[in-house]
């Protein structure tokens, strides 16, 4: 492939009422050749419902170096966390 071919992430939604799971990448010069190539490499035995194929230039990511700046904040919030709450015994199982 050509350094020019874009690269292309694919998402893969196996059945109704779930959700896209990413299941790899391709190079393909457009939107159609990339759907087309992402449901022969990814869908052959017939396991999914729907693609999704997004450019990688058009994606951004958080660097995972820079998690804890991220991520962090929120582990002090510990009203954000089910284990905060006292549930009283007759509630049962939840």
């Amino acid at each position: 492939m050509s350094e020019a071919t874009p690269l292309w992430e694919v998402f893969i939604r196996p059945r109704n009422g779930l959700a896209h799971k990413h299941v790899g990448s391709l190079h393909a010069a457009d939107e159609v050749l990339a759907m087309h190539a992402a449901r022969d490499v990814y869908t052959r035995r017939g396991e999914g419902t729907s693609i999704w194929v997004v450019p990688s230039a058009a994606i951004t990511a958080s660097d995972p170096e820079r998690a804890a700046e991220n991520f962090d904040p929120a582990g002090d919030k510990i009203y954000r966390h089910p284990t905060f709450y006292d549930i009283p015994d007759d509630v049962g199982h939840m």
